[in-house]
């Protein structure tokens, strides 16, 4: 019997090695695809707290990273090396989405483009550590922050929740964010990382939007409000601020108005 997408999912989860699970992710998309997953989505083993990790990178809080060169060959090894991280943490979060909330029915178009998600958050990684391997360096020669999955057990509990504050937070400052890097990256003559992130800028913007429609799916199933439910759970799960500058034609088109996350006083 074929594993059930569940099933499928834990194992891209517990993956150790950072290349294999983003090839895994990969494989996983490419069988649904195929129409080669059982269904249905059998309970199986517990679903797990944490995902598997390599040896390198060292996790350490975020307050107690090293200051990352601004500049130069070593400075964009830096960003490189965070990003290829925050990726990494990406393909965890889509497919522990995929497994961890077997007790809230959601249609097959949920699995489709949630296992989407995770097979572009795996070629993202893919790229950046090719890229990192053609500037001498690999993921894990850096020590990285373990403040990511902080979101994942924070709302461990609520799929809802869950869909504020990844995709639709933490995803949606990747839109603020980026074109910077991209436009300065650009500008320093290093225009293979800048594309690479033009390809995830892009993706990004799909991403949020697939979190923005699932969220609003599940909030009007509940007959909730989803502008007050947002901004609920972006007070009670999501540590900090949402600040400026927004790149509002970003998150329009990604399907997250302004009035989402500009909270009144």
């Amino acid at each position: 019997m074929q594993d059930s997408l569940r099933e499928q999912a834990r194992a891209v989860l517990l993956c150790a090695d950072a290349e294999a699970k983003a090839q895994a992710a990969l494989d996983v998309f490419a069988t649904y695809h195929d129409g080669l997953l059982a269904k249905p989505f059998s309970e199986g083993e517990a679903w797990p707290d944490r995902p598997g990790r390599p040896d390198t990178p060292i996790l350490l809080a975020p307050t107690d990273m090293p200051k990352r060169r601004s500049g130069g060959r070593a400075g964009r090894i830096g960003l490189l090396h965070a990003l290829a991280h925050i990726e990494l943490n990406a393909i965890d979060l889509a497919f522990d989405l995929l497994g961890r909330f077997s007790d809230t029915p959601m249609p097959d178009d949920f699995y489709r483009d949630w296992l989407k998600v995770g097979a572009e958050e795996a070629k993202h990684f893919m790229l950046l550590q090719g890229r990192l391997k053609s500037l001498d360096s690999t993921y894990g020669a850096l020590p990285a922050h373990d403040g990511l999955w902080e979101a994942a057990q924070n709302t461990a509990h609520n799929l809802a929740a869950r869909l504020a504050i990844v995709p639709m937070v933490l995803e949606a400052r990747g839109l603020d964010v980026t074109p910077q890097m991209i436009e300065k990256l650009t500008k320093n003559g290093d225009t293979e990382s800048a594309e690479i992130l033009g390809i995830i800028y892009e993706d990004e913007k799909t991403h949020v939007a697939i979190g923005s429609h699932w969220f609003s799916y599940l909030c009007h199933k509940q007959d909730k409000n989803p502008q007050v439910q947002y901004q609920q759970f972006v007070q009670t799960y999501f540590r900090g601020e949402i600040k400026p500058p927004f790149n509002k034609s970003a998150r329009d088109e990604a399907g997250l108005p302004e009035a989402f996350y500009i909270f009144s006083p």
